[in-house]
């Protein structure tokens, strides 16, 4: 276990974002993480849980203890003729896992490819790509309750699982810590070209000679040609939410903008890209000061260098105004505000 006191958070977060914290504290396993849990320091604190950094803003300093989980084992539990079964510890980086699975032989994460952040992460915003959800694979979801640090196991059915949205979002947040997740995987291989990047790429190709991997590769190709380097531009990936939309508001849009494109999410709902509306109001590749609008990803905003968290959610806020006042559709922050 290894604690700080005042240290800086501009590595720990993808956004670059220079805010720090009163005391930091990473934990390697779940048995030094009860251990802490038990420790004047955390009761008695505000306190921040943190995996990657990859889904959160600061705005500011946080005024409390950031507790960041390590631990990083990756576990077959059992195997029937159908299915496999592996459970994954939260700290595991989430794209090595799906890498891995794949080096298996395994399918069914390969559209998930590339997507930033720490396997713990996943299930709480039911990350999503390319038509997958996460929730499609997961079994189950351990966890420790922060109130008395019970250990449970959550089953699927009882994690509410929505779009970029779980129980551990909403009813659990604050109140719990992921430790490892069990995903079910199918023997079976169990390809979904159903969005359109994919589907044009292998346009030229029949589906039964697709495999996981050649989706992987794809995927992070297209990631890639659409998404800043990490390493390069500060970013959290897509800052807002897809929004859900009735059918008829959809039809109605599309008689006037004929590029507009949507997915069913049932009969009534069509969901749209929050992106074609942001590039609609002008944001493409926009700039104020160290902030902007990446340009080739509108859905993308970036810190360019030395913007603060409140000038990054200032701009957005721009954003979210612009779009509505054109389309009365509201976008909602994917992106974790703190």
């Amino acid at each position: 276990m290894i604690e700080k006191n005042n240290i800086s958070l501009k590595p720990y977060n993808t956004f670059n974002v220079n805010a720090k914290a009163k005391y930091f504290a990473e934990v390697n396993n779940v048995s030094d993480l009860k251990t802490f849990l038990e420790t004047p320091l955390f009761k008695n604190e505000k306190r921040l849980i943190l995996g990657a950094g990859s889904n959160i803003l600061f705005t500011k300093d946080f005024d409390g203890i950031v507790l960041k989980l390590n631990n990083s084992k990756i576990k077959l539990i059992s195997e029937t003729d159908d299915s496999v079964f592996i459970e994954v510890d939260a700290g595991v980086e989430w794209d090595s896992f799906v890498k891995y699975s794949i080096d298996k032989g395994l399918s069914g994460l390969e559209n998930l490819s590339l997507i930033p952040g720490n396997v713990g992460a996943a299930p709480i915003q039911n990350i999503g790509a390319y038509g997958v959800e996460v929730k499609d694979l997961i079994e189950s979801v351990n966890i420790i309750m922060l109130e008395n640090h019970e250990e449970k196991t959550i089953l699927n059915g009882d994690c509410s699982f929505g779009y970029r949205s779980s129980i551990f979002k909403n009813e659990f947040k604050n109140k719990i810590i992921i430790t490892s997740v069990l995903f079910k995987f199918s023997k079976r291989n169990s390809i979904n070209l159903e969005y359109a990047p994919l589907k044009n790429y292998f346009a030229e190709k029949n589906e039964g000679e697709i495999t996981s991997r050649n989706i992987r590769d794809a995927v992070i190709s297209i990631r890639e040609s659409k998404l800043p380097n990490p390493n390069e531009i500060g970013s959290a990936g897509s800052f807002f939410k897809n929004p859900i939309i009735s059918k008829e508001k959809y039809d109605k849009l599309k008689t006037e903008y004929s590029d507009l494109f949507g997915f069913s999410e049932s009969d009534l709902n069509i969901k749209i890209s929050a992106g074609w509306l942001i590039e609609k109001c002008g944001f493409k590749g926009k700039r104020i000061g160290d902030v902007g609008v990446y340009d080739k990803q509108a859905l993308v905003i970036v810190n360019y260098g030395n913007a603060t968290g409140s000038e990054i959610v200032e701009f957005a806020e721009m954003i979210k105004s612009k779009v509505e006042n054109k389309f009365n559709i509201k976008i909602i922050n994917e992106v974790n505000i703190v």
